[in-house]
């Protein structure tokens, strides 16, 4: 028995998210059915990262078992054939037996849209949050600074979300404009459920004047999700990419 890891992107317009749903068709979904009828054996995939409905993915990991033969590097381009369009594997390689991508140490990046101006741009629906009031750049980027390092991160938890413990450390987060475009660029060792989007939600909260620059800190000391703002849209968020740093005892695993 052989181990294969995928690298797979992914626009997760058309589906409940990576996990498994007895209410729509997800991405693991997919990948199963595809590799099973492909290899002729029952295949079932491991993800790294179990995004939400409507989240999209640049490079989310994910393992498999099989006894066929084919190259570790050639599983992309055989099983590409028979995927839909708005799912490609992006890198396959042959791994060990015992390696799990739930169990690796990683850093893993993260990128929010947002569209602000006064009207939508349809090129850009599918992929990005429109917000029409003016938002400070400055002011969210001041505010965003309250939330790097390591912290307890209850108030940006879903409060639906099992964990075993909320902290996590965020190595950055940056915020650019180009253009009519806003983009957040977060990196951490491990995202709680929701955790990017009620970021983002808050910082919106701030950048738009609603609320002060002090409201960060106020809800990253509360513990309570009540304390930070709504849960920006899906469709902004896509995960960029999944760095991992050795076998060990990871984080939770990111539930976006």
């Amino acid at each position: 028995m052989r181990r294969i890891r995928l690298t797979v992107a992914y626009d997760g317009t058309n589906y409940v998210g990576w996990q498994v749903q007895p209410n729509g068709v997800s991405i693991e979904e997919i990948l199963n059915r595809e590799l099973s009828r492909m290899l002729k054996e029952k295949i079932t995939v491991i993800g790294a990262s179990r995004t939400d409905s409507g989240v999209h993915a640049r490079g989310n990991i994910c393992v498999f078992d099989t006894e066929s033969r084919i190259p570790g590097d050639k599983f992309k381009f055989a099983i590409n054939e028979s995927l839909p369009p708005d799912i490609v594997v992006q890198e396959s390689e042959e791994v060990p037996p015992d390696y799990h991508p739930r169990k690796v140490r990683s850093i893993k990046t993260y990128e929010y849209r947002i569209l602000n101006r006064v009207l939508p741009d349809p090129l850009e629906r599918l992929n990005s949050y429109f917000f029409y009031y003016p938002l400070d750049v400055e002011k969210m980027r001041k505010a965003a600074e309250v939330v790097v390092g390591e912290h307890d991160f209850k108030s940006f938890c879903n409060i639906r979300a099992s964990v075993k413990t909320t902290v996590r450390t965020v190595y950055s987060l940056t915020i650019e404009k180009t253009g009519d475009m806003i983009t957040l660029r977060i990196v951490g060792n491990g995202f709680l459920y929701n955790m990017v989007r009620i970021i983002v939600g808050t910082l919106v909260k701030i950048g738009c004047g609603l609320w002060p620059l002090s409201k960060m800190q106020e809800a990253l000391d509360a513990c309570d999700r009540s304390a930070a703002g709504p849960t920006a849209p899906a469709k902004g968020l896509t995960l960029i990419s999944i760095v991992e740093q050795d076998q060990g005892a990871a984080e939770e695993e990111t539930d976006e």
